[in-house]
Parts: structure tokens; C-alpha cells; sequence
């Protein structure tokens, strides 16, 4: 066999099995390198690769202005904004949503399939024999074993970042015939089969809309030409190396007597080079692009494509670990041992690595946008929700462990989207709100969508929700908190950042006590009762409002503290600060969701709104804040337990946060379950029914979401090691069953990089490394009830033993 497709996994790595090939979407395993996303279904006579690009989206980049001006047409602005507060105030709630319905446009646009790769070994008369697929997660190569009459056949797959391609690499014992055919589910413009391999042209919808919107007529629309000078078009090009021989017709390529084959498949367009500020293409110049990508990838060969792409991800992803228990390396049947399995240490040490590997795959700097409600991979030309970025929490907590876990790299991408959207965000603060900054909703998409969404039907409590761009701005502090980059911060955050504390400064109102309201407001995505009894979503002062203006403000005061700009919004934030509500507990003595004690409609709501004061913003903490902590503990077990996966990863981290280790391994057991529903039918959005993990480990409601992978990986995380509150607190939410483990790589705010181990329950030995940041003050650690604080120059580590007493180098290894 090809020495190039020899085992590509090392003696420690990470691998999922699958004994058979995908007969359905949801058992395909996911590769991608940021740009391209593949499903390799894999198959003996058979196999499909379905292939995304994250680029390919519906919609122009004229579309978020020209919604702006529907809206404004429709009679949205400052002057009705005054009427929907005083509906409010004189509690006409049926008014103020009535009034409030014209602020809202069209849907977001929506993230599409771009194309399936069939491959077709033999003529399906041989007897065929398939031995299995593996997922290496530490190198991103997925590897099949088969048979057609006796002859051994080994198929790798792999998404390269370094080269921007997709590749397929086979290699036959004897030889075998391999067909080869390329299309898509969009509007196909072009294809063409040559010696060479494959080429195919499409256009890309300039409109759509989700698939739970039945009052749009044509849901995907596509423009006759190119619209107001953009051309929505994508070229897709195969390469293809072999020795047998080659012939094409017009239905696809086919080789003869090959014992090996390498193929190599790139993409072009349009929407890649505007977010990338490229002059645009000519169709032809988009074909010749991505030839000329497929070509020089192809010129490598198979051997050195595997070569950097395993330096490249291994590199990434090798920078970190965690393993619970005994178990980490090894070949694991994904039925048998994780859904089916009795280790919950290795099922949670899997889904860790799972859910790095698959943000690695998914958001890489430079290659496109960030990960969205299904990372890379999409199949449905009408998904769930478009596929968007959902930001009243989904997108958030996609890159809630990014940098804790090692991967603050593929935090990029999203900052690349706020730079974006703090851009046309702006002039719908200006136009519909008065003010001055930028704003944000519940949904954005890669072209900067700013507005409501809705149609002028959707429930306020999620479309009138004005905080999405405030919360996604926390991810540029965080990022700086980790690294301690004061470039960064001075250069990428720091404007984002002013721009939404002026947005908040300006959307704050007097409430003629002294305080300031934010009207309306809305608790995402709960209800409350009014005094008539009837449910209710316009309020004022909900506590995430509260949280998240408190939180972005203390952070500006903290950046200008550190930049020293001499900028006149520090005293304005300086002034409101403390005219904010502080959170307040209700009479049953939980955690309040609005500024006053109302009833919920939902008293097990999936949301956990007022619990972002908790985490991720660290404004509530056990040892600072006691009293709202055990508030916070209330009101999460007056919430219960699963629902779907998103929503368990959020109380996981909570529970992590709280000291609840019990209560987080109970919910990561019930969010580790495989599901039992059908997963091609959406389960309703109120989580009465119960999510669980698909054939391939994507987490499901269903519809499968992304987040509530990225998310179990985050609440892992925080189960292990915190360092929000001024410590690297070492084992903070260790339940008593995970007695033993280890972790390396581990990051924490202030340029720190951490190792330790466990047995018995009880910490081994601990390393901290400081990677950047001050190292003028001393860093403390904590583990248990014992604290030590030390001082670690820039390039030194700190090595502590079990007692963390400062031990010798050498001794005790730390994982």
C-alpha cells in the first residue's frame, strides 16, 4: 500500500469508530480546516462527501441597508421609540408590541449547502467488505478500510488549512476503477469533467429565508445577474492524480485500473472576497482561482498535504488536554464505548476533545466567518434558524472555551464579524434609536445584520432584545484578559468596545428616581405575567440589561485605565455606573429576571437569563458575592434540569461556577445521552423534549445545534480550572467520582498556561507557565481551601506539588 496512506495516528491519539459507513447525515463524520467543511460518509461500492464553504451564504452585501430603509419607511425611528416606552410605562402592552412590530425587517440570510462528491470504486459487482471509519481528533484525518474482492483499500480524508483544500487520498492493492462525479443543490451554471478532474459553477441565492417562516413564498431567491455590481457566484474545483486511466464524459470522471489516487478540491467566491476586501472576480477569474488553489495542492502530493496539515492541526490542537480517568488514547466505537458506553470519564474526555477539535475545524483566522448555529456543516438548503448567529447566547457560547482550551487563534473570526457588525450597526442605532455607537439584536449573519428580525410578526421577547451586540463584545476582553495584549486591545477591542458602551449610554433613560431603565427590555426568551394575568415580554431593566451594561462598562473603565485614552465617554460611563440596578433576589429567594418580582410564564424556562451575571460575566461569585450566589444556586434548581444541549452546557458552567460538581455531572450525564427522538423532526423550542447526542456526537434538540458541543467542552472546562475571579483556582467543581486526571495546556486570564494532575480526588502536582501579560504582581493559585501566590517572570514556569509547596524541577510530572 502507498507508503503516504499508512497509518496517519500516533500511539497516544484520540480516535472515533464507526464499523459501517453513514447511512444518514447525523453518523458522517466532520472535517474542515475554517473554510471548507466536509461529511464523509464513507461507503465500499458507494461513498458521499458532503462539502460546505463557509462563505457560501445567501443575500448581498447591500442587504443590511437596504432593510434599514424598509424599516424606516414602515415608520420605525426615535419619535415611535418615545410612544413604545410610554405604552410601556402606562402598562398598554398589547400598544407597545404593536408599535414595536415596525422595527423589525426581514429574517438574517441564511448558511447553505454548497455541493456532494460521489465516489464510485468498482463496477458494484465485486464482493465488497467495509472494515470501518475512524475520526483521528487529534489530526483531523479520517481513514476507511475496505475490501472489493480481496484487495485492500485504504480512503483518508482530511481538510488541509495550509493548503485550502479538501483531499481525498485512496490507495488499492491490485488495482480497482473509481467514478467520480461533482454537484451541488444550488443553481449549477457550470460543470465540466476533464482529464485533469472536475469544475463546477454556481450561483448562490441573493435572498432567503428560515424554514420556520411560512409566509415567505419563495424562500430562496436567486437574481438574474449580478446586483448592484456584486455577482453571487461560487466555483468549486476537483484536481485529481492517479495512474490509471483517465476518461470523462458529461456525467463525471472516471479512471480504470488505479492504485492510487489523489484528489484535491478548492473553492472560490464572491462573498469571500468582499468580507475579505478584494476587488471582485470575473466568473472565470473564480474558476481559474480555485484551479490554480486545487492545482498547487495536487503538485504536493499526498505525503507532504499530510505532512503540513498534521503540523498545522496537531499543532493547534496538540497545545492543550484533558483527560478524566485512565482512558484517552485509543480507537473507540462511538455506539459501543461513548453512547453506549459505562466510562463517563472517557465519554467527557472525548466530548472535550470533540468540541476543540471541532472549533479547529470550524473557525480558523483568515479562512471565513465564525462558527455558526452548525459550525461549518450544513446539508439543509432551509436549516433551522438559517444556520445563523443566534446572539442572545448560541454564538457566544460557541467560543465560550476557546480560550481556556488552547484555541484563542480561532477566536478570530468572530472578532472579524464584530468589526463588521460594530459598522452597520451603527446606523440603525442612529436611525431607529436615537444613538449614538452601534447595536445588535438576536440575530446577525456574515453581512452585518443589525436589525430586529421578525417580519413584523416575531415575539418581542426575542426580536426586541437590543443587547446581542453589548454581549458579543465581551469576547474581545475576554481575549484580552487571557493574553494580555495591550495591542490588541489598544487597536481591535478598544473601539468595538466604546462603541457599545455608547450605544448603552444613549439607550439608558431616567426612571425619575435616580436610576436608569433600559426600555424596553426583554429577559431572552422568557415571559412574565402581568397584573392581569396575561404573559408579557416588554418590561424595563431586565437583569441581563443590567448585567451586560455593567459588565461592558467596568470593563471600558478598566481598558481606559490600561490605554489612558483621553476619551470624554470614560466620564459618562463613570457617571452612570453607579445609576445602575444592582441584581436583586426575589421573595422565594432566587435569582430576579426583571426589575421587578414578576411571575414567570415558565418557571423551568430553557433560558437563564439573569444567570449571565454568573457566568460567563463573573459579576456574581461564591467568595465576593455569597448572598446572590446562593440566589443564583436557587434559582437554578427552581429551573431544573436538561433540555437541550446548549441549554445544559449553560448550567454546567453555572454549576461549575457555583461549586456544584455533583449537580454538573448529573446534568453532563443527562446531556451525554444519546437521543432518543426521531432527529429528523424538530423537537419544540420550550425544551419539553429532551435533546440528547446524535450517531456522530453532534449535539440535538434536535434540529442539531453546534453550540451545545462547544458548550459541554466550555462546562468541562470550568468543572477543571477557573481564573475568573483573580485566581488560577485549581479544581473548583471536581465531582467525587472523577478521583482521577490530568490537564495540560490549560489557559487562564493573564497570559498563564497551566498543567496539574489528580488522583484519589486530590491534586497531584501543578506547573503554571506565563506566556504573556504583567508578570510585576504575583499570580495566585488556589486549589481547596489553600491559596499560595508567587511571582512568574515572563518565559518561567512555577512548579507546586500537592500541597502547593514549590518542588524542584523533575519530580512529579504534571500530566
Amino acid at each position: 500500500m502507498n507508503s503516504a496512506l499508512s497509518d496517519t495516528h500516533l500511539p497516544g491519539d484520540l480516535r472515533l469508530a464507526w464499523p459501517q459507513p453513514a447511512a444518514h447525515w447525523n453518523e458522517a463524520a466532520p472535517v474542515g480546516n475554517g473554510r471548507l467543511g466536509a461529511m464523509v460518509f464513507g461507503g465500499a461500492h458507494q461513498a458521499r462527501i458532503q462539502i460546505n464553504d463557509s462563505t457560501v451564504w445567501s443575500g448581498t452585501p447591500a442587504g443590511p441597508a437596504e432593510a434599514l430603509a424598509e424599516v424606516l419607511a414602515q415608520g420605525a425611528g426615535p419619535k415611535r421609540l418615545a410612544e413604545v416606552r410610554a405604552a410601556i410605562a402606562d402598562e398598554r402592552y398589547r400598544a407597545a408590541e404593536a408599535l414595536l412590530m415596525s422595527f423589525q425587517g426581514r429574517y438574517t440570510q441564511e448558511y447553505l449547502p454548497y455541493a456532494d462528491l460521489l465516489l464510485t470504486l468498482g463496477s458494484g459487482a465485486e464482493t465488497a467488505a467495509y472494515r470501518g471509519r475512524t475520526l483521528n481528533l487529534d489530526n483531523g484525518v479520517v481513514q476507511e478500510d475496505l475490501e472489493l474482492d480481496g484487495r485492500r483499500i485504504r480512503r483518508l480524508t482530511w481538510a488541509g488549512a495550509p493548503a485550502g483544500v479538501l483531499c481525498v487520498a485512496l490507495a488499492v492493492e491490485g488495482g480497482a476503477d473509481l467514478r467520480l462525479a461533482l454537484q451541488s443543490p444550488l443553481r449549477t451554471v457550470h460543470t465540466a469533467y476533464d482529464q485533469d478532474g472536475a469544475a463546477l459553477g454556481v450561483e448562490i441565492p441573493v435572498d432567503g429565508a428560515p424554514a420556520h417562516e411560512p409566509t415567505v413564498t419563495e424562500p430562496l431567491r436567486y437574481a438574474e445577474g449580478p446586483v448592484d455590481g456584486y455577482d453571487p457566484y461560487g466555483a468549486l474545483v476537483l484536481k485529481v492524480a492517479t495512474d490509471g486511466r483517465v476518461t470523462t464524459d458529461q456525467d463525471g470522471w472516471a479512471v480504470e485500473g488505479m492504485t492510487y489516487a489523489l484528489l484535491t478540491l478548492a473553492s472560490s467566491t464572491a462573498a469571500a472576497d468582499h468580507w475579505a476586501g478584494r476587488e471582485p472576480r470575473t466568473r472565470q477569474q473564480h474558476q481559474q482561482q480555485a484551479a490554480a488553489t486545487a492545482a498547487r495542492a495536487l503538485a504536493k502530493g499526498a505525503e507532504e498535504l499530510l505532512r503540513e496539515h498534521q503540523a498545522d492541526l496537531r499543532g493547534l490542537l496538540g497545545a492543550a488536554a484533558l483527560q478524566l480517568g485512565p482512558r484517552r488514547a485509543g480507537t473507540f466505537d462511538v455506539a459501543l464505548d461513548i453512547l453506549g458506553g459505562s466510562d463517563e470519564l472517557l465519554a467527557a474526555t472525548v466530548l472535550f476533545q470533540l468540541g476543540r477539535y471541532l472549533l479547529a475545524s470550524a473557525s480558523r483566522p483568515g479562512a471565513g466567518p465564525p462558527a455558526n448555529l452548525q459550525g461549518i456543516w450544513n446539508a439543509d438548503p432551509h436549516p433551522a434558524w438559517s444556520s445563523n448567529y443566534t446572539i442572545n447566547i448560541n454564538t457566544q457560547m460557541n467560543y465560550w472555551g476557546a480560550e481556556a482550551a488552547g484555541l484563542g487563534s480561532c477566536h478570530e473570526p468572530l472578532f472579524d464579524l464584530l468589526d463588521r457588525l460594530s459598522a452597520t450597526g451603527a446606523p440603525v442605532a442612529r436611525e431607529l434609536y436615537g444613538a449614538r455607537g452601534w447595536v445588535a439584536h438576536h440575530n446577525t449573519d456574515p453581512w452585518g445584520w443589525a436589525l430586529p428580525v421578525g417580519m413584523g410578526h416575531g415575539n418581542p421577547s426575542w426580536s426586541s432584545w437590543m443587547m446581542g451586540g453589548v454581549w458579543l463584545s465581551q469576547h474581545l476582553w475576554d481575549h484580552y484578559e487571557f493574553t494580555g495584549d495591550t495591542g490588541f486591545l489598544r487597536d481591535r477591542a478598544w473601539p468595538v468596545l466604546r462603541g457599545a458602551a455608547l450605544f448603552c449610554l444613549d439607550w439608558l433613560v431616567d426612571d425619575g428616581g435616580g436610576g436608569l431603565d433600559t426600555v424596553p427590555s426583554t429577559s431572552p426568551e422568557n415571559l412574565f405575567r402581568s397584573r392581569e394575568g396575561e404573559p408579557e415580554s416588554l418590561t424595563r431593566s431586565t437583569a441581563m440589561d443590567m448585567a451586560l451594561i455593567r459588565a461592558l462598562f467596568e470593563r471600558c473603565l478598566r481598558a481606559a485605565d490600561l490605554l489612558g485614552p483621553d476619551d470624554p465617554v470614560t466620564a459618562e460611563i463613570r457617571a452612570a455606573l453607579p445609576r445602575l440596578r444592582p441584581p436583586q433576589v426575589t421573595a422565594g429567594g432566587w435569582l430576579q429576571e426583571w426589575a421587578e418580582d414578576l411571575p414567570e410564564v415558565d418557571p423551568a424556562h430553557r433560558h437563564l437569563s439573569q444567570m449571565i451575571a454568573v457566568h460567563p460575566l463573573d459579576l456574581i461569585d461564591p467568595d465576593r458575592s455569597p448572598a446572590l450566589a446562593a440566589a443564583a444556586l436557587r434559582l437554578l434548581d427552581r429551573r431544573g434540569p436538561g433540555a437541550m444541549g446548549w441549554s445544559w452546557a449553560w448550567k454546567i458552567a453555572l454549576r461549575a461556577r457555583l461549586r456544584d460538581p455533583e449537580t454538573a455531572r448529573a446534568l453532563l450525564l443527562e446531556a451525554t445521552r444519546p437521543l432518543a427522538a426521531d432527529p429528523d423532526t424538530d423537537a419544540p423550542v420550550d425544551g419539553s423534549q429532551w435533546g440528547g447526542l446524535l450517531p456522530n456526537l453532534f449535539s440535538t434538540h434536535p434540529p442539531f445545534q453546534i453550540d451545545g458541543n462547544y458548550g459541554l467542552m466550555a462546562g468541562l472546562t470550568e468543572m477543571v480550572l477557573q481564573s475568573h475571579a483573580g485566581h488560577v483556582h485549581l479544581l473548583p467543581a471536581l465531582p467525587a467520582d472523577w478521583a482521577e486526571g490530568a490537564a495540560r495546556g490549560l489557559r487562564c486570564r493573564g497570559g498563564l498556561e497551566v498543567d496539574f494532575a489528580w488522583s484519589c480526588g486530590a491534586l497531584r502536582s501543578v506547573t503554571v507557565r506565563r506566556l504573556s501579560g504583567d508578570d510585576t504582581a504575583p499570580v495566585a493559585v488556589r486549589c481547596g481551601d489553600r491559596t499560595v501566590r508567587h511571582r512568574i517572570a515572563a518565559g518561567q514556569e512555577l512548579r507546586l506539588d500537592a500541597a502547593l509547596r514549590e518542588r524542584p524541577a523533575g519530580t512529579v510530572p504534571a500530566c
